[in-house]
């Protein structure tokens, strides 16, 4: 399953030659691995603009959806889900922190600055407890703004933690996110060196690829065609993904300015940082390192500015639009542009063979946010679509429209239930949805 060279261990995608090897783990067409990944958008969206019309297989497209019409067969859009949880509940403001620690466990955070803060266990730490004992990371958690903030983040008396993370090992055990790409991939394809050896090989702009020359030469000889074909295809994405962190680390070092330390390998473009990320999340499915990964495309509150689309206002200012036309229209632009680099990903993982299908077939997708209408700072409807097809358990090209306020924690069960993980209830839950 690895390939060992000088100080670099790498992982290697399943190949039918190593199925007669495995036992009661191997995946094969009639038991194909699950996967089971989560998106987050943040402060919202226009949901004027995201809902599709008409229900079933014959919904039409919404202005924001349009860009999944490529993978129409393997998306599934869940309207009229809220999440009472993240609801003031008694503690007033603080909604952009209840909605993303909310969004997986159904729970209501306890409204805190300090070091008592207390959520619940999410569900990607739940699943990975059992997926997980099979790969050599349980869960994989990334984001594209750095996190670790700390104090009381938008003025509400609640932790940083709320918004600085989706993941939960423990209802007091926050799991960090990762926004540096080379560190994803040295997590990913570590190598067993010191950090010194990994660096110095770092800068003399090696691959971890070229430690494993000699056994990877010896190793493709004994493989079939078909096998060597997709050994060939996840070599070419490592080299590639190692080449696009290499330029981006080359951009920060050139720069002159006096700019504040930065991780390094984070690129300077926020589109080439998610495609990253994305990229380094299908390899990780491809090389079965992980099956759970959660990914925050930015957190609540996020300042950025999306002047690549010609919206130079502040994220979560323009979601507060207070129903003016020129701020919608900006809010549905970003959420479109979301939406257009996850249909991207999408399309990647249907490209990747897996078994008897794709990536795409076995992998399961939540996609949404913690609110709602961000003026109103709401947690019902919320934007929720599936993609994938959860391993033959899930059925896409629907818009399955359900009452007003039923509960997300109903779906989570959902989705457990998909990854074949015993759960009976999570949060405010009464039932798994009907899928």
């Amino acid at each position: 399953m690895f390939l060992r060279g000088v100080g670099a261990t790498l992982a290697l995608p399943l190949l039918d030659a190593m199925v007669p090897a495995l036992t009661a783990t191997a995946k094969t067409a009639a038991n194909p691995l699950g996967r089971l990944g989560f998106v987050y958008i943040p402060n919202g969206a226009h949901m004027a603009q995201w809902t599709p019309t008409g229900t079933g297989a014959a919904f039409e497209w919404s202005p924001t959806l349009r860009p999944l019409d490529a993978v129409r067969d393997q998306v599934t859009i869940v309207s009229g889900l809220g999440n009472s949880p993240a609801d003031a509940w008694g503690d007033g403001g603080g909604d952009h922190s209840r909605g993303p620690a909310a969004w997986l466990s159904a729970t209501h955070p306890r409204r805190t600055e300090g070091a008592d803060i207390e959520a619940g266990r999410t569900i990607d730490q739940i699943v990975a407890a059992t997926l997980g004992v099979d790969t050599q990371l349980p869960s994989l958690e990334l984001s594209t703004e750095a996190t670790g903030l700390v104090g009381d983040c938008g003025g509400a008396g609640y932790s940083c933690v709320y918004i600085d993370t989706l993941c939960w090992r423990t209802p007091s055990a926050p799991m960090p996110m990762e926004s540096n790409p080379r560190a994803v991939f040295e997590l990913l394809f570590g190598d067993g060196s010191s950090r010194e050896e990994r660096i110095v090989r770092m800068r003399q702009n090696r691959s971890i690829l070229d430690a494993v020359t000699r056994e990877l030469a010896g190793f493709q000889k004994v493989l079939g065609a078909p096998d060597r074909g997709r050994v060939t295809e996840y070599l070419d994405a490592i080299r590639e993904i190692e080449r696009r962190i290499q330029r981006a680390e080359a951009q920060s070092h050139d720069l002159d300015l006096p700019l504040p330390d930065r991780p390094v390998g984070v690129p300077d473009s926020f589109d080439d940082h998610v495609r990253l990320m994305f990229d380094l999340q299908a390899l990780a499915y491809q090389a079965d390192i992980t099956r759970v990964t959660t990914f925050m495309l930015s957190r609540e509150l996020s300042q950025r500015a999306y002047v690549e689309l010609g919206v130079s206002d502040p994220h979560h200012a323009i979601s507060h639009h207070q129903d003016d036309p020129e701020k919608l229209a900006k809010l549905a632009k970003i959420n479109t542009y979301h939406i257009t680099l996850f249909a991207e990903y999408l399309e990647k993982l249907r490209g990747i063979p897996d078994g008897d299908g794709s990536l795409l077939d076995h992998t399961l997708i939540l996609y949404g946010g913690g609110i709602s209408d961000g003026n109103l700072h709401s947690h019902s409807p919320l934007p929720t679509l599936l993609a994938g097809g959860a391993a033959g358990r899930l059925k896409g090209g629907r818009h399955l429209a359900y009452p007003k306020d039923t509960p997300l924690s109903n779906l989570l069960l959902s989705l457990v239930d998909k990854m074949a993980v015993p759960l009976d209830k999570i949060g405010d839950s009464t039932a798994p949805l009907d899928l």
